[in-house]
């Protein structure tokens, strides 16, 4: 555990931080999903999620993060899957679906930090997405193609749980 002003930072027993996240859909169609902006760079969207807390379950968290960043609540569903990212952070993020229900018109991050959210359809947010959150578009890549993510950026360390997925795998070397 590391300490962070207004935050704890939760590490797993492999280093990697934990964290927690939702493609947030308008209906349960997942056609058009939510995204807000950056904190770091308020010009760049990004799918809404963050650090899971000390004892705090994923999906908890996960509804907690897009609570606080993009202000709205609404059904969980399904764990996409969990994706590590080891380049330059060693991230593993649980990834779930959540179908919204309530959108508050002011809400944490929109009064505390400016944060702004839009509804982009599926395959203009990839393209959004792809520019400086490649890892985050693979998500929507991902629930596209109904599979877990197999390129060099990321892994899903439940791919063998997977099998419908023809794609290629990769295996990192820690």
């Amino acid at each position: 555990m590391k300490f962070k002003p207004n935050q704890t930072r939760t590490y797993d027993r492999e280093g990697f931080k934990k964290r927690a996240a939702c493609l947030c859909f308008r209906s349960e169609q997942e056609d058009e999903v939510l995204l807000v902006s950056s904190s770091r760079y308020p010009d760049q969207w990004i799918v809404p999620g963050g650090g899971m807390e000390p004892e705090e379950e994923p999906g908890g968290a996960a509804v907690r993060e897009v609570y606080e960043e993009a202000g709205v609540k609404g059904k969980l569903g399904r764990l996409l899957g969990i994706f590590e990212q080891n380049q330059d952070r060693k991230h593993r993020t649980y990834v779930y679906v959540l179908t919204v229900t309530e959108i508050l018109e002011d809400w944490e991050d929109s009064v505390n930090i400016g944060r702004k959210r839009e509804w982009f359809k599926v395959e203009d947010a990839i393209k959004v997405l792809q520019c400086h959150k490649p890892v985050h578009a693979e998500y929507l890549e991902k629930l596209k193609l109904g599979c877990s993510p197999s390129n060099g950026n990321s892994t899903n360390i439940l791919e063998p749980y997977f099998p419908q997925c023809k794609l290629p795998l990769k295996h990192f070397q820690f």
